[in-house]
């Protein structure tokens, strides 16, 4: 169905884009690539890779939450389940390390069909309470099936060799593989924000209402984006798996979700780079404030709170309000 929109404040309303990534965009990405390409040389891989996995995990629960409007507190059950499918995959079936996150992200894209077909089917808060019970579900399931370790987890996971040939048992070489996915990740969402589903995402986000009476199936375009962000989330969890050699009851726990929450709103959500900056920020404090034990959380909290109260757009939306050019 085609319609004709004028460029109005109207919600529904958009400019027609010129097809190209706008300047700014092109130079953050940029940025982002040469920042990724050096920093290996003086910070250690397996902490920015733990980075960029989170990262990618952040800004799936942006393509749902920030741009979708629909609020998941359930996205560890894809990040952890997919993390569990690929560590079972390497380390029992030992397939090289592709096709152990291929198969982890199909898993994820399965079970985000099946709970998105049925938690679509209430909005707000409910949409949020049935998707924390499902990713209970998963839970559960991780902590009981046999394969999954209990527990322990899946431990040992084998890195293997890259397509049978390029080895990535070196923290070096596996970095930059991580890059690729994690970047490929990141232009594959910027292009379905920016593209015509996108588009009519956020006029449903905007007015759902009006959305419905131009004749559009809303929850064909729910479930399309809750699959889509369920996939995403499940690559970042499986390829987490292939980086610590570890798949635990700590992927998959509702906490997870909660970290994702956070990184969204710290950074920005509904923008394009502000779950990457979120995730940064939340994965260093974790990690360079591990001596003071569950005081990083207290640490967190209060975070959480300023940012809310002082600077509801986040750390990317305060600055692109600076600036006055989106991020």
């Amino acid at each position: 169905m085609t319609i004709a929109v004028e460029a109005t404040n109207d919600p529904l309303s958009v400019n027609h884009a010129s097809g190209t990534m706008p300047v700014t965009h092109r130079v953050v990405f940029l940025l982002l690539i040469l920042l990724s390409l050096i920093a290996p040389f003086f910070v250690y891989p397996v902490f920015l890779m733990k980075v960029m996995c989170f990262a990618l995990f952040a800004c799936s629960l942006n393509l749902l939450l920030g741009f979708g409007g629909l609020m998941s507190f359930g996205h560890a059950a894809y990040f952890g389940g997919a993390a569990y499918v690929a560590a079972h995959v390497a380390k029992v079936w030992e397939t090289t390390p592709e096709v152990a996150i291929l198969l982890g992200t199909l898993s994820s894209t399965v079970l985000g069909l099946a709970i998105g077909s049925l938690a679509i089917r209430r909005q707000g808060i409910y949409f949020a309470m049935v998707t924390l019970a499902f990713a209970q579900m998963v839970f559960f399931g991780a902590l009981q099936f046999p394969f999954t370790g209990g527990e322990d987890g899946i431990q040992n996971v084998p890195r293997g060799d890259l397509f049978g040939l390029f080895s990535l048992r070196s923290d070096f070489s596996l970095y930059f593989v991580v890059l690729v996915i994690s970047f490929g990740g990141f232009l594959a969402i910027y292009r379905i924000i920016h593209s015509p589903f996108g588009l009519v995402l956020k006029a449903i986000r905007e007015n759902e209402v009006r959305a419905v009476s131009l004749g559009y199936q809303v929850n064909h375009y729910k479930l399309i984006v809750f699959v889509l962000s369920a996939t995403l989330a499940g690559l970042a969890g499986a390829t987490k798996t292939i980086v610590f050699q570890l798949a635990s009851l700590t992927d998959v726990h509702w906490s997870m979700s909660g970290e994702a929450v956070l990184m969204t709103l710290i950074g920005g959500m509904g923008t394009v780079f502000g779950p990457v900056v979120g995730a940064a920020v939340i994965v260093t404090m974790q990690d360079y404030l591990a001596s003071l034990g569950a005081w990083v959380t207290v640490i967190q909290g209060c975070i959480f709170v300023i940012s809310v109260l002082l600077f509801r757009e986040g750390i990317v939306g305060l600055i692109a309000k600076v600036l006055r050019r989106p991020l």
